[in-house]
């Protein structure tokens, strides 16, 4: 099982305390099978390198340029520079991205870049409300599953994070039936059509220590893109127990 970090646009050098009780957890629960990740701003990452060095906890971005190494991007990080400083993982696709005017074809180029440059890949898809009402939800999936995806050989380097847009910082989740296919039809998609033999998908949008234990009956999902209550040591803590344990 996977649980990732995502602390968006949080976080200075005091919040890596946060880390201590984490690191403790997973020392002592090493016998259990659960991938701990965590994706701080980008101004944190070496801190965050140094302090998970000699832990089981691995380190992500939350996002890349398209570009490989170097080039004249003001403001930008390409995905070499990611994996010098000691990332492992690189969310791509998230929708707070795509809002702003991600395309597919990006995404796609930034995909190809990562793996080029060694990272795995979380890659996130959903649907907005609107879509879910209009009964869209399997034909967005598609399409952002195809077109991202599109023309990569290194599938295994791949995390497909689900997370419904409507979900995302709202504190409402899908209700347990409608979950379950979604994920499903994500898993026979990359299945059929990418011929990807064990896909792994993860849920993401508002899990809490709450929610998650109904979210946990759901065997096809393989764990858990976390926001928020990430950032507390406690609420993310509870979220691995409550799914592992």
């Amino acid at each position: 099982m996977y649980f990732i970090a995502n602390w968006k646009m949080y976080g200075d050098l005091k919040s890596i305390k946060s880390l201590n009780k984490v690191i403790k957890f997973t020392r002592l629960n090493k016998r259990k099978k659960f991938k701990i990740i965590y994706c701080p701003p980008y101004t944190l990452l070496d801190s965050f390198s140094k302090k998970i060095k000699k832990t089981k906890i691995e380190l992500g971005a939350q996002n890349c340029h398209f570009e490989i190494s170097n080039g004249p991007f003001t403001g930008s990080i390409s995905p070499t520079m990611l994996k010098k400083i000691g990332s492992n993982y690189v969310i791509i696709g998230h929708s707070e991205n795509r809002s702003t005017g991600e395309t597919n074809a990006e995404v796609n180029k930034k995909i190809k870049s990562s793996i080029k440059s060694n990272l795995k890949v979380i890659f996130c898809i959903g649907e907005t409300l609107i879509e879910k009402r209009k009964k869209l939800t399997n034909k967005i999936l598609y399409k952002q599953i195809l077109k991202g995806l599109y023309k990569i050989k290194n599938l295994n380097k791949i995390l497909v994070a689900y997370e419904p847009i409507w979900s995302i910082g709202t504190g409402v989740i899908p209700k347990i039936d409608d979950l379950d296919k979604n994920v499903t039809f994500i898993k026979n998609v990359l299945k059929k059509h990418l011929k990807v033999k064990n896909p792994k998908v993860l849920y993401g949008g508002s899990v809490n220590p709450k929610n998650v234990e109904n979210l946990v009956s759901i065997k096809a999902i393989d764990g858990f893109l976390v926001g928020g209550a990430s950032q507390k040591a406690k609420n993310f803590i509870d979220i691995v127990k409550k799914t592992i344990i």
